[in-house]
């Protein structure tokens, strides 16, 4: 096999994609169509969901963080897909904007809940596929899983948790030939940055764009990143030329040095 054909999944791979159906998720879904795969996705909106199934694309409507959503939406992937090659465990909220003091414990509880347990359901109920198949499990992390974040600490606990299961699993299956890794997002375009923008520039009482380039003042290339470039990393990783890369803490991220 050459380099260049080496960096592309193989057809037909069998993909798992939690909250599947917009966002980064709809690049990733969107990717492995592209190369062949056949995808099962989740979603927690049933209008997104709907939009998103078709042809190649089954789809579950379920909360990640639900053990009984998530045991669901397992048993249909395997009977729309027969088994599993990769499991991507991509859902995630972003949280409060808030000092700690005023950080609920309901706040807390539902981002930890949604983040870091929706990951744990993922692979607990994809260990045994993924062994059959000698397949890979990806967690979506984020900057914020390696860095500390101000004013957004249940997003960041739960994010460096999500490493941590990672390596973890990484170190536990892998003798059975099962890759695990998480990505590390750094600033993401989209809704949920914006929102993010939003929160803290309000919070602050400085104008969105103010606080956009607060941002990107600590991303080394001052810009975001695309979610076709997180896309872009899941299908590298379930490439050929991805196969020993295991238990890693993978960031696209521009070069983020603080949060």
């Amino acid at each position: 096999m050459s380099i260049l054909a080496s960096l592309t999944p193989r057809k037909g791979l069998r993909v798992l994609i939690t909250a599947g159906a917009s966002g980064i998720g709809k690049h990733i879904t969107d990717g492995f169509i592209e190369a062949g795969a056949r995808v099962h996705i989740s979603d927690i909106n049933s209008d997104a969901l709907n939009d998103a199934i078709g042809g190649p694309i089954t789809g579950t409507l379920a909360n990640s963080a639900s053990p009984e959503d998530t045991k669901q939406l397992f048993t249909q992937a395997m009977l729309n897909l027969g088994g599993l090659d990769v499991v991507i465990a991509n859902s995630g909220i972003a949280g409060p904007t808030a000092t700690i003091d005023d950080v609920s414990p309901e706040d807390w509880d539902e981002t930890l809940e949604v983040n870091l347990k929706g990951a744990y359901l993922a692979a607990h109920h994809s260990s045994n596929e993924l062994i059959k198949s000698k397949g890979l499990f990806i967690a979506m992390s984020s900057a914020a899983g390696r860095l500390p974040y101000a004013f957004r600490t249940p997003y960041s606990a739960s994010k460096w948790g999500v490493v941590g299961l990672a390596k973890s699993l990484a170190a536990e299956l892998g003798p059975k030939g099962v890759r695990a890794n998480a990505i590390l997002p750094g600033i993401v375009q989209g809704p949920r940055m914006d929102g993010v923008i939003s929160a803290r520039a309000e919070q602050t009482g400085v104008s969105f764009e103010e606080m956009r380039n607060t941002y990107l003042a600590k991303v080394s290339l001052r810009r975001m990143v695309s979610p076709q470039d997180i896309a872009s990393m899941c299908l590298f990783l379930s490439s050929p030329g991805g196969s020993n890369i295991s238990g890693q803490a993978l960031s696209v991220c521009g070069g983020v040095e603080t949060l």
